[in-house]
């Protein structure tokens, strides 16, 4: 088994028990978590760099704070999609894509991101913040290669993501201890984002390190080529 199978730990619960905790957490989440996650989301995006006419996919869009950044960069001329297990989360982003009056280029489906059933090479990019880690390992390589199956050649991916690379601090191995005792609760585990990329067929364009209440956060830029 390679390093990626044998080092990061396992999610255990099921789909349903994924759903139902985020519709319970949904209407807590930007205070419990939205804000710990704004700077590391907020740098992704500015990395993705989102561009005028683009039609993008947001995939665990949650409340919806990269779909409204997404949508006020693609412009009138663009669109942006969005899927998310949680109907709780759906909802609430939906209502502040409401507010803001960006309707009209904003798409959102409550779905599982494993299994998206959108058009083949029908996106100019896709983003990804603090999600990909919440499938289990065997499922990392599915999703990515639906990201690949959407992505126009040259298309290009953003993944902000908890990292397992390199040496973990005190703060890492208490994360992972309480993730292990309350996996429904502490869902998401620290992944190798880059290698899970490269896995995939992806081309690595940029790698930034960052660090989110002291646990280390990868954010990987990378493109999708056909081979000529």
């Amino acid at each position: 088994m390679c390093k990626i199978e044998t080092e990061i730990s396992r999610v255990t619960r099921s789909k349903v028990e994924a759903k139902a905790s985020y519709n319970m957490m949904s209407k807590w989440y930007d205070m419990l978590a939205g804000f710990a996650e704004k700077k590391c989301r907020n740098t992704g995006l500015k990395k993705l760099s989102a561009k005028e006419g683009e039609i993008v996919l947001d995939i665990g869009f949650g409340t919806g704070h990269s779909i409204l950044a997404l949508a006020q960069s693609v412009g009138n001329s663009g669109k942006v999609y969005g899927i998310d297990i949680s109907e709780g989360m759906c909802k609430i982003a939906q209502s502040n894509v409401r507010k803001a009056e960006l309707s009209d280029r904003v798409e959102l489906k409550c779905g599982d991101a494993a299994k998206p059933h959108f058009e083949a090479n029908f996106f100019d990019a896709v983003f990804m913040s603090f999600t990909l880690e919440l499938f289990d390992t065997p499922e990392i390589p599915i999703v990515l290669h639906e990201c690949q199956r959407v992505l126009r050649n040259g298309g290009r991916i953003c993944i902000v993501a908890i990292s397992k690379k390199g040496k973990a601090n005190l703060m890492m191995r208490l994360y992972e201890w309480i993730h292990a005792k309350l996996p429904k609760y502490v869902d998401c585990r620290p992944i190798f984002v880059r290698e899970s990329l490269e896995d995939a067929g992806f081309q690595i364009v940029e790698v930034a390190k960052m660090s989110m209440v002291r646990l280390p956060v990868e954010i990987v830029v990378a493109q999708h080529v056909l081979p000529e």
